[in-house]
């Protein structure tokens, strides 16, 4: 072990001290993520480990320390906060799982896929494409793991019809704060397997999901219609989820360009149809795009489909846009643009910073937040994409750990901003401005993959019951209160 690292370092069992590594290279990138914008200290050592059961050992060597440390687990790294930090603790690199033979494994007859928790979902699409099957709902960006997305939830354009991702999780293995390796469903020890989705890493490390698939269409039309009005854009979009699964679009996102922001997405839009846009975009000082989408086998059944949709929303009058595309290139279509803005890119992508903000909204008060929201960011003109789209309450699964407002249809609200080194406090900032103008005029908005810091800020998060409840999960799972520490819900 390296100089200055800390003596529990020298009582880990020699068949685990074996996969921990604690020179500088190796624990340095475990202090930064995606986010960029948050400094930590380093964990004293990485786990890198060649199965479930090396993870399950490191716990109770964690539990049976006479200085209990902490452990986090990392996937992929795409945290914006620092929730995957382990300072002075363990880090372990689930990526290290994914050489392991084959984690993803598909089962057509049963209709489901078991897959690692360190797998990516651009793999577990992958392989289910390959027996022509997929899941029900998606997130948005592939390159998230399975664990990481279902620790928080799994949002996406397809919630309002198939709920979050964690809707479609049929059974868990989980290792527990106390090392314990649990098999986990509706069924069998259910607390936990409802605890563990949506909880923040906070009960345990998923290191299996069975997640249930449907057949997979051949061919997905994706259209973009163009809006100059915010309330005709809710509006439809709120028609749009209200429609029984068979008769409206199978996936529906809203997006604002705010400050005359430019579309530049040469994978979708022709050179003349970006110019025309442009050219509506330089007159409004927000515009807003309805991105929705029909998974089809027949392309005359879905011609008619879309066009008797089409008719009854109030888009801007020939600005409606339309391509057929493969389910891969669709649910993979964020990376494709992501890839193109990294080509265009005037920096170095590694020194961008995401001081990002996810919310979900009311419905009740989405007119009030977007007044409140639009005026604070006309003064910063800010860079990156501003996500808003509705979703029906009754998708989500109340047992779960995972917080929604309380009404019926509320909407998410994902500030996805892109920012220099110099620059990015300003967009915290005004990050921070927002929450204090929901908190002051009463928007009962909740923070989605929130990033608190106070026990106080976490209890009015969760709401009386469900923090009563997840304080007794955590006793029983958790007791030293090991795993996470950085989510700074039972540590502080």
């Amino acid at each position: 072990m390296a100089a200055g690292t800390p003596s529990w370092l020298d009582n880990i069992a020699p068949e685990i001290a074996s996969k921990l590594h604690s020179d500088g290279d190796a624990v340095a990138r475990f202090a930064t993520d995606y986010g960029g914008i948050i400094s930590a200290a380093p964990p004293a050592a990485v786990l890198r480990p060649s199965s479930p059961e090396d993870i399950a050992a490191l716990i109770r060597c964690a539990n049976r320390a006479d200085s209990p440390f902490s452990v986090a687990a990392r996937g992929n790294g795409h945290s914006t906060h620092g929730q995957a930090f382990a300072p002075g603790g363990v880090a372990i690199d689930m990526a290290e799982l994914r050489g392991g033979g084959q984690r993803i494994r598909v089962s057509a007859e049963e209709s489901y896929v078991d897959a690692g928790g360190e797998q990516l979902w651009i793999d577990v699409l992958e392989e289910t494409l390959r027996h022509g099957m997929s899941m029900r709902s998606w997130v948005d960006y592939l390159y998230l793991t399975v664990s990481g997305t279902l620790s928080n939830g799994g949002v996406g354009g397809m919630v309002f019809q198939h709920g979050p991702m964690v809707s479609s999780v049929l059974e868990l293995d989980v290792i527990t704060g106390k090392g314990e390796m649990v098999t986990c469903s509706p069924e069998l020890h259910s607390d936990l397997f409802n605890g563990v989705l949506g909880g923040l890493g906070q009960l345990g490390i998923i290191t299996r999901a069975r997640i249930s698939l449907r057949p997979t269409p051949a061919k997905v039309r994706w259209l973009r219609l163009f809006y100059t009005d915010f309330d005709s854009l809710t509006s439809d979009q709120e028609f749009l989820i209200s429609l029984r699964d068979t008769v409206g679009f199978d996936y529906v996102e809203g997006q604002v360009l705010l400050n005359h922001q430019q579309v530049d997405d040469p994978n979708f839009f022709s050179i003349e149809e970006a110019e025309r846009i442009n050219q509506l975009t330089a007159e409004f000082n927000a515009m807003y795009l309805l991105e929705v989408a029909v998974f089809f086998d027949s392309t005359s059944l879905v011609d008619q489909k879309v066009e008797g949709l089409l008719q009854r929303l109030s888009f801007v009058p020939g600005f409606a846009f339309s391509k057929d595309v493969s389910h891969l290139e669709f649910l993979n279509r964020v990376y494709t643009e992501e890839e193109h803005r990294k080509s265009s890119m005037a920096v170095d992508p590694s020194k961008i910073r995401h001081p990002w903000l996810n919310l979900f909204v009311p419905k009740s008060r989405i007119r009030d937040f977007q007044t409140g929201a639009e005026g604070i960011l006309q003064n910063i003109n800010p860079t990156g994409v501003v996500l808003l789209y509705p979703m029906n309450r009754n998708r989500w699964n109340e047992n779960m750990t995972v917080v929604v407002p309380d009404e019926d249809v509320f909407y998410s609200v994902e500030f996805l901003w892109t920012s220099t080194e110099q620059d990015w406090k300003n967009l915290e900032a005004g990050n921070n401005e927002i929450l204090g103008f929901c908190h002051r005029q009463g928007v009962q908005a909740k923070q989605y993959l929130a990033h608190y810091k106070s026990r106080t800020d976490w209890m009015e998060h969760f709401g009386e019951v469900k923090w009563k409840r997840f304080m007794q999960l955590k006793q029983t799972y958790d007791p030293k209160a090991l795993l996470s520490p950085e989510q700074h819900i039972f540590t502080n």
